[in-house]
């Protein structure tokens, strides 16, 4: 059924203004549902999904429709910022401060952060996600995810970013020898410190949950915090201070970013 690929506080705006303009126009216009399915070559419970905000309008799709309901270019104008759309809605306004971010620092305790991941590592965690995710929205977000990375070397002057790892992360089944070579050749870039906080080293506050703490180039500080379903980007200074502090403690009882190196080394070489 429609609807069941999505979650819907998942899915973009954009989607869902574009399916209902759609929706809109296709009922002005007297096209059936199943007239625009076959002229676009979907199946009319896709376009119902389309409609409904829980996939997202496909170019042809909204070619083929703006054609067929003399829409004028008003339904294809909506590709380009369908486009824009490469991220949940919950993680948006995270990305754009990533964008502007002068300095990061996060620690992880479930999954290798997304911009240390392989193609491999990000297709298992996206796939397996519930509710499941259609095959193009699932290519669509790990495109994004690898493009993402890019904030580790494209950037001038680079972007100071440090990772902190809980064990668990590493010992993960998902993480393949491929993964673990991926972060030692991170570990070589000068604007990256990768360490690594072993379970005899845990402690209440490192088990709390992953965050991330990021600085623009304006000096404006935000604290982001995830959890399964919800996220919290906050700029609050006292919100960040805790972060702030809480990261600093975590950081102090992980290994050194040379120790780190040697426990992934000795992973990789691990029967």
């Amino acid at each position: 059924m429609p609807g069941q690929n999505s979650n819907k506080s998942d899915v973009p705006v954009a989607w869902r203004y574009s399916g209902n303009q759609m929706k809109r126009w296709r009922t002005k216009a007297g096209v059936s549902r199943d007239e625009l399915a076959a002229a676009s070559n979907y199946s009319p419970d896709t376009i119902a999904a389309m409609e409904q905000g829980v996939r997202m309008p496909t170019a042809r799709v909204l070619d083929v429709a703006d054609e067929m309901c003399d829409a004028e270019g008003m339904l294809s104008a909506g590709k380009e910022f369908l486009n824009r759309e490469k991220f949940p809605t919950r993680a948006q306004d995270f990305m754009e401060r990533e964008r502007e971010a002068i300095s990061r620092w996060s620690y992880e305790i479930a999954v290798i952060p997304g911009l240390l991941q392989t193609s491999a590592y990000a297709r298992a965690l996206i796939e397996n996600r519930l509710p499941p995710l259609d095959e193009e929205t699932v290519e669509e977000r790990i495109a994004a995810r690898m493009e993402r990375q890019t904030i580790l070397t494209k950037r001038k002057p680079p972007v100071a970013v440090s990772f902190v790892l809980y064990e668990a992360v590493l010992r993960s089944p998902q993480v393949d020898d491929e993964q673990l070579r991926r972060l030692l050749e991170v570990l070589c870039l000068r604007n990256v410190t990768l360490q690594v906080l072993p379970f005899e080293r845990a402690f209440s506050d490192a088990l709390m949950g992953p965050m991330v703490l990021l600085e623009t180039r304006d000096h404006e500080r935000y604290a982001f915090t995830e959890g399964p379903f919800a996220s919290e980007l906050s700029a609050d200074p006292d919100v960040v201070s805790r972060v702030a502090e809480r990261l600093s403690m975590i950081r102090a009882q992980a290994l050194s970013p040379a120790e780190s190196a040697r426990y992934v080394e000795r992973m990789v070489d691990e029967p």
